[in-house]
């Protein structure tokens, strides 16, 4: 039987956690021996969690009954018998689902009221208010039990027009898109706004978010939904049905939601679902097969994606195969061919990011440990030439010797007052750079569009107030940038200095490459300035919804912000903490050279004694670079196993 995704899925994961677990274990031992400043442990740390807490998002995206939730069931729930995400005739899932796995969070369902939406917060703040939703514990050993707690995300409400109206879901301007009235007049809505699904599923704890949305009506209500979870999916696997093929409400959705640029084409893949429908007993499998090609080639032209990333299937057949075993129905279902593309797609880029993340990462802490090997092996080599050039010497010689160190000692002392006030410039330029990046620079800009969008009317000049709040933000962040490299300047020449004064062998590391925090601004303006189209016109009139629409533009920002000052933050600190590094190491070298004139004071045989212990301190010196090669050559090239021999390689260094 063919679990292709979820072998795969599982090898991922075991290679992340080897790949941290090396990497915990190599910082443990550069600790052990000195050689960790405080930018290397950070950014060790930074690296082990980045590697440790990846997440994967494939979000399954779909106009109603296209049988997107019977697709989930068979690619990931198979295994429990029986379907579990609710897909019965219909529409099943009425609001967006993610799916995931958080250690802390007990198993659950949480869900948030669809009246969330007359409030003003948006989804990212609701997930910081756990006590706003509904919650129900799940016993992920009973699939009976989770099958009917999953069936919460298909629930409704019925509502007056009024209430329709203020929650999203009825536009006089768009009677086309609204839906139908009952006898009373009341229409139906959903009762829930969002839902998490916590638990231990074995792909879930690996590291895989699956996001499974509404149709067309819902996606378009709910902003933050299309403009900040479904770009940041890492794959999107997009579900028309096989017998309609590619219809207009499936265009409107692909077209509004789903393609904002031709890079993103590659992360998307078209699934035309139920093939069964054309299994027909009068057409021979020739026939059926030619009806299936000509419907994936027409579907492909349309949506202007390549041929093979439109991958026919039958989720109902794939999910029946599995579960009954048998194999000649899943090879039937194709769905083993789906699975192989998210797993060579999705997996495999992963992969190759979180591996250049560390390539850098392993290639900078290397840089630094040499620089601290490199001043030791300076400081050996001077104490060397000062004891050798005792020899023979009587006492008054090694008391000058005594006096020329300690006045080294004090003019060494008085370089601090240059020092501190070199950082404290750069502190006043770092903090000008957090007061750009800052909550409250966001919260004023914000602020501004609001003021924009509240005017009265319909909004037809709403891209170019968009395209002016995105200017100054990338204004703000070429101010970041200028900041950087004058921090940069000055500190290069103060280390020149030093290096020339004191021969350290101090190096500004390259500014953060803050080029990429304005690629993600630049996606997320397409992202928004796709979704201020035509279809969006009349919506854009209402104050609520423009309200939304800036409270999710808002989280987004800021959390490219939270990350550029990340990368600031963490730049600042691999040059200041070097510096440190530099300085300590000299106070240190100044300490031992006085003992040593102490003890050859105090015993004719320290001389020799002293000079024994530098060579063998040399010795040990050659023995940690060599060792912290391995080390890291260790470490960049994790197997995919169960890291087993990680503890062993470690312990013979």
């Amino acid at each position: 039987m063919s679990t292709s995704f979820n072998q795969q899925f599982g090898q991922h994961g075991a290679w992340r956690r080897e790949f941290a677990l090396r990497l915990k274990l190599l910082s443990e031992w550069m600790d052990s021996h000195e050689l960790m400043d405080a930018a290397v442990q950070e950014r060790l740390r930074h690296l082990e969690e980045q590697v440790r807490s990846d997440k994967v998002m494939v979000a399954f995206v779909a106009e109603f009954s296209r049988g997107k939730s019977e697709l989930i069931n068979a690619i990931f729930f198979a295994q429990y018998g029986r379907r579990i995400m609710p897909a019965s005739a219909g529409r099943t899932t009425m609001c967006p689902t993610e799916l995931g796995y958080d250690v802390e969070v007990e198993p659950c369902l949480r869900l948030l009221p669809i009246e969330t939406r007359l409030q003003p917060q948006s989804l990212m703040e609701w997930r910081l208010a756990p006590e706003q939703w509904t919650r129900i514990d799940l016993d992920v050993n009973n699939p009976a039990q989770l099958a009917k707690a999953m069936e919460k995300v298909a629930e409704v409400r019925r509502v007056s027009l009024d209430e329709a109206r203020a929650l999203g879901f009825w536009h006089d301007e768009m009677p086309g898109d609204n839906p139908p009235q009952d006898a009373k007049g009341l229409v139906e809505v959903p009762r829930w706004r969002h839902a998490l699904i916590n638990f231990a599923h074995p792909l879930l704890r690996q590291g895989l978010v699956i996001l499974d949305t509404p149709g067309l009506n819902a996606i378009g209500a709910e902003p933050e939904l299309t403009v900040n979870l479904i770009p940041q999916a890492h794959a999107v696997v997009f579900i028309l049905g096989a017998d309609t093929g590619v219809t207009k409400s499936d265009l409107a959705i692909w077209r509004e939601h789903l393609i904002t640029e031709a890079e993103g084409i590659a992360s998307r893949l078209v699934v035309l679902n139920k093939i069964d429908t054309l299994w027909d007993a009068l057409s021979t499998p020739e026939q059926v097969q030619a009806q299936i090609d000509k419907q994936r080639a027409t579907s492909a032209q349309i949506l202007g994606l390549p041929q093979e990333q439109v991958i026919p299937v039958s989720a109902q057949r794939g999910l029946v195969a599995k579960v009954t075993k048998d194999a000649a129905l899943l090879q039937a279902s194709c769905l083993p061919a789906l699975e192989d593309a998210l797993a060579q797609g999705v997996l495999g880029q992963r992969q190759k990011i979180l591996r250049s993340a560390v390539a850098v990462g392993i290639a900078d802490l290397r840089t630094e440990a040499a620089r601290v090997m490199h001043m030791r092996r300076r400081d050996l080599a001077e104490q060397m030439q000062e004891l050798k050039g005792l020899r023979g010497k009587n006492a008054g010689v090694i008391q000058r010797m005594r006096l020329r160190v300690e006045q080294e000692q004090k003019e060494f002392g008085q370089s601090n007052a240059r020092i501190h006030a070199v950082r404290s410039v750069h502190m006043k330029l770092l903090r000008d750079a957090f007061d750009i990046l800052g909550v409250g620079a966001l919260k004023a800009e914000m602020q501004v569009l609001t003021n924009e969008l509240r005017q009265p009317g319909i909004k037809f000049g709403v891209k170019k107030t968009y395209s002016e709040t995105f200017a100054r933000i990338g204004a703000g962040l070429q101010r970041v940038r200028a900041t950087m490299v004058e921090i940069q300047s000055m500190l290069g020449a103060t280390f020149r200095q030093l290096n020339a004064d004191y021969g350290f062998s101090l190096q500004v590391p390259s500014e953060p490459d803050l080029l990429r925090y304005q690629a993600e601004l630049d996606q997320v303006q397409v992202n928004h300035q796709q979704y201020l189209g035509l279809s969006n016109v009349l919506r854009l009139a209402q104050a609520d919804f423009t309200d939304r629409l800036v409270r999710a533009l808002a989280s987004r920002v800021r959390v490219i912000y939270e990350s550029a000052l990340s990368d600031v933050e963490l730049w600042s600190k691999s040059a200041t903490a070097q510096l440190d590094a530099q300085l300590r190491e000299r106070r240190k070298s100044f300490e031992r050279r006085i003992l040593a004139i102490e003890r050859i004071q105090q015993a004719a045989g320290g001389l020799d004694e002293r000079i024994h212990e530098i060579e063998s301190s040399e010795a040990d010196l050659l023995r940690i670079e060599a060792k912290l090669g391995e080390l890291t050559r260790y470490v960049m090239h994790a197997p995919e196993s169960d890291g087993a021999d990680v503890p062993v390689m470690l312990e013979r260094a």
